[in-house]
């Protein structure tokens, strides 16, 4: 069995939902799971992360897992057009594994949330594809096929998956949004399996 590595970063419940729908996807492909994993907050105090390991949830990522994992879907919370600084102090760590060429041609998907339709939602996904496509791995988006595409009028970009929260409910996905999470967690799984 291989493993896709579903990496995130929720503040609010809104990002960890649309990765567990992701874990879905990937889920329903033979041969194929799903390993989530989040990131600690980082100390605005501090250049540090903290340290308080949740006693409830997806373990805290590791390096590791990047190298173990035979793809990447990631996601984090739209902070004004860019990722978290959360999830970016995470990637920003990964320099060893760069240099090892530890991810090297395996794919990546992408996701985020934002409180507003127009809060930045493809610009953060296309900055958290840049140090990915640094570390040699291949961008997997959201084709048009996908029927949720044309009718959305929530979440989802062909850039990956996406979530539009309004300012209430944050954690609650409409079905596009959980159709096209799913839809890119099986594109990623797919096409790991095609490569390994």
């Amino acid at each position: 069995m291989s493993e896709i590595l579903v990496l995130y970063y929720s503040l609010n419940g809104a990002t960890e939902s649309l990765a567990r729908e992701i874990c879905r996807g990937v889920d329903g492909v033979a041969d194929m799971a799903s390993r989530l994993r989040t990131v600690p907050l980082v100390s605005a105090v501090t250049e540090a992360s903290t340290d308080n390991v949740p006693d409830s949830g997806p373990p805290f990522a590791t390096a590791q897992d990047l190298t173990e994992c035979a793809g990447l879907v990631m996601g984090s919370p739209t902070r004004f057009g860019n990722m978290d600084a959360s999830l970016k102090y995470f990637i920003d760590s990964t320099v060893g594994e760069w240099m090892s060429a530890a991810a090297v041609g395996k794919p990546f998907g992408l996701f985020t949330s934002t409180s507003s339709l127009h809060g930045g939602q493809e610009s953060t996904l296309l900055s958290m594809a840049l140090p990915l496509l640094h570390h040699g791995m291949l961008y997997v988006g959201i084709p048009w096929t996908e029927p949720e595409m044309s009718t959305t009028t929530t979440g989802g970009t062909p850039y990956g998956a996406s979530h539009v929260s309004w300012g209430r409910n944050p954690d609650v996905l409409s079905d596009d949004e959980k159709a096209l999470a799913r839809a890119l967690g099986t594109r990623v799984a797919e096409i790991a399996k095609k490569l390994l």
